[in-house]
């Protein structure tokens, strides 16, 4: 299972959380949702390629053949219920994902977006395209602790070409008409967040003929981190768990 990272198996969970990470991120990201998830949910947090554990692998550089890879590898672990939850350039993938899905006959029982913009509206800012210095500038102003990884000069090296990678990927990606979502999508921002305002992110409802909820948050871009808490309580309640 090269993709998926699931840090506690539950056999007997009802449903399963696949997890997508931002632009820079890992399956780390997602680890300690384990413990506070409920036991009916089994989290598998997708692993991209030339990072962490797979830094070995080349990074795929266009967003709808790495939506593929993920949906191929999801599609054996569809013989429960699944749900698909993605932050950042993971949401625009997790919906990318969850149209694969559902055009192969296993459609997600719900799509969770977080600090994203919708497909259709992803903006025109290019941070891929600029120097080092100014790479790691664009994450500190975004917030979370990737940004302090890339201050050290020692990691740069290693780490900036997937984070460039990754943003250029998403930056690229260019929403193309197919199929339609019916499963219902929940959008979560952060109301600090700069790269993302209540608006536009109201804007995924658009992106579903099912039903839309979209709960604002304390915090930046990443307010999922502090506000951890809050976001499993969102899925709980949309995916009818007990806490």
């Amino acid at each position: 299972m090269t993709w998926f990272r699931c840090p506690e198996p539950r056999p007997f969970a009802a449903l399963r959380l696949f997890c997508l990470p931002h632009a820079g991120g890992s399956a780390v990201a997602y680890r300690p949702w384990t413990k506070e998830i409920s036991p009916a949910v089994e989290v598998h947090a997708v692993q991209y390629p030339g990072r962490a554990d797979r830094m070995g692998e080349p990074p795929v550089t266009d967003a709808e053949r790495l939506a593929r890879l993920i949906a191929g590898a999801t599609a054996p672990l569809t013989d429960r219920p699944a749900a698909l939850f993605g932050h950042s350039m993971g949401a625009v993938l997790a919906y990318e994902v969850a149209r694969l899905l559902q055009e192969r006959g296993a459609p997600p029982v719900h799509l969770f977006v977080s600090g994203a913009r919708p497909p259709h509206d992803r903006g025109d800012e290019r941070v891929s395209d600029r120097d080092d210095d100014g790479l790691v500038a664009a994450m500190a102003e975004l917030g979370g602790t990737d940004a302090d990884v890339l201050a050290n000069a020692e990691l740069r090296e290693l780490v900036l070409p997937y984070v460039r990678n990754d943003f250029r990927l998403i930056e690229d990606y260019a929403h193309r008409a197919g199929t339609r979502l019916t499963v219902p999508v929940t959008a979560i921002i952060g109301d600090a967040d700069p790269h993302v305002d209540e608006a536009t992110a109201a804007r995924w409802s658009e992106m579903t003929d099912g039903p839309f909820r979209l709960r604002v948050l304390p915090g930046d871009h990443f307010y999922l981190v502090p506000r951890r808490a809050d976001v499993i309580a969102e899925i709980h309640a949309a995916l009818g768990v007990p806490a």
